[in-house]
């Protein structure tokens, strides 16, 4: 998954500090972010590879986080017509590596977001300014405090014997096969939420759930947690047309090859295709 960078180590720990000339400078507009122009691998600039940034820029980089000795920072500006480097499409994190790199830009992005959607209290209006100590960002005014956002949602792999239940969502630009999802809401814990979204989805009752494992994915701000459930009853689905184009059951042996390793649902479905083997083992 896109999370798993070993032997390479991603640390969190909120640890402001001046940039150094060779820490990472990320640079996000909208939906782009400034890398390499060489598409073959994924580059980020470092802060001496910017040509002309002020002090300003250095000044004004929030930290984010580390891997390994490299520090990674949220820069606001950057000089145009930069010679090595230029916007491109956040969706390379899909598909580019090297993996490490491909994980801190998502999840740069997704800090990103946060701060770009924070800059003002909801309470009171005041400018919120970040915390010397811990990533939050407080109000001066009112003392209201903002965290970034991580909203819990399911994975679930709903399977009947040999068979798995797979869809395609309807009306979004992602289109192969997937497991059905959805968010927890308030008042309902993960497992409740598994049952719902399998009922409300394709209109069929599980038991049995065994939690997988879960994924930070930060392309949607969300923690991922995986579970696999039996049908229970009768498996006969009745499609949510407003979330899912379609839904179907599949054999072990006729499941689609996935595309991607860098999410829970691609390796969900491969533990599933590849589980009867280990069992006879």
């Amino acid at each position: 998954m896109i999370q798993d960078i070993a032997p390479h180590i991603f640390s969190n720990a909120y640890a402001p500090k001046r940039p150094g000339a060779t820490s990472y400078a990320l640079y996000f507009d909208g939906h782009s972010v400034l890398a390499g122009k060489d598409s073959s691998t994924l580059r980020f600039p470092r802060f001496a590879e910017l040509n002309g940034i002020e002090e300003s820029v250095y000044e004004k980089a929030i930290y984010l986080f580390a891997i390994d000795n490299d520090c990674f920072y949220l820069v606001h500006q950057v000089p145009e017509g930069q010679p090595e480097f230029e916007l491109k499409d956040i969706g390379l994190f899909r598909t580019s590596g090297p993996r490490h790199l491909a994980f801190a830009g998502i999840t740069g992005y997704s800090l990103y977001k946060w701060y770009d959607n924070h800059q003002f209290c909801s309470h009171c209006g005041a400018r919120l300014v970040p915390h010397e100590k811990e990533r939050m960002l407080h109000c001066l005014t009112c003392n209201n405090t903002e965290y970034p956002k991580i909203m819990p949602a399911v994975i679930i792999a709903v399977t009947n014997g040999n068979k798995i239940l797979l869809s395609k969502y309807a009306n979004r630009e992602y289109t192969r096969y997937a497991l059905l999802a959805g968010f927890t809401e308030i008042g309902e814990s993960v497992e409740e939420t598994v049952k719902r979204e399998v009922m409300e989805e394709v209109g069929l009752h599980v038991k049995n759930l065994k939690y997988y494992k879960s994924q930070p994915w930060s392309f949607s701000d969300t923690l991922l947690m995986g579970f696999f459930a039996e049908v229970e009853g009768d498996d006969s689905i009745t499609l949510d047309r407003e979330e899912l184009a379609l839904a179907e059951w599949f054999e072990r042996e006729n499941i689609p090859a996935s595309e991607s390793d860098i999410s829970l649902t691609s390796e969900m479905i491969e533990y599933f295709r590849n589980q009867k083997s280990r069992w006879r083992g």
